[in-house]
């Protein structure tokens, strides 16, 4: 079997909790059609680089899957049916990434430097 990554844009007006939903969504669609979802990630609410369907931001959500090519058929079928969804893209890898992905590594990183700045200020005096 092929293994991908799905990466979905959901729209910013939308809770976790919905985001979430249709991460398992997603994840239900893939096991119906004979694959499996290796990990999901759920990257947050990010800043888009140019306006969406009038969305400035969007939540991003990655999936790894393993399985036939007719599971990315029907799941970007669906996709593309779901009015939730602004953006999605599907691509092939030959493996996927061990560990935490590039995206949740400078997420990690983000916060240690905010961390850091936050300790220095109260070392000023």
């Amino acid at each position: 079997m092929a293994l991908y990554e799905h990466i979905f844009l959901a729209r910013q007006d939308l809770s976790q909790s919905q985001v979430d939903t249709l991460a398992a969504t997603a994840t239900e669609i893939v096991e119906a059609n004979d694959g499996k979802v290796l990990r999901t990630e759920t990257w947050g609410l990010k800043s888009l680089a140019y306006k969406i369907d009038r969305n400035r931001k969007a939540h991003f959500v990655m999936l790894n899957i393993d399985g036939p090519g007719k599971v990315v058929e029907e799941l970007e079928r669906q996709t593309r049916i779901n009015e939730d969804v602004i953006r999605y893209m599907t691509i092939r890898v030959e493996e996927h990434e061990d560990g935490p992905s590039v995206m949740m590594r400078k997420n990690e990183r983000d916060r240690k430097r905010r961390s850091d700045k936050g300790s220095d200020k109260g070392d000023r005096n």
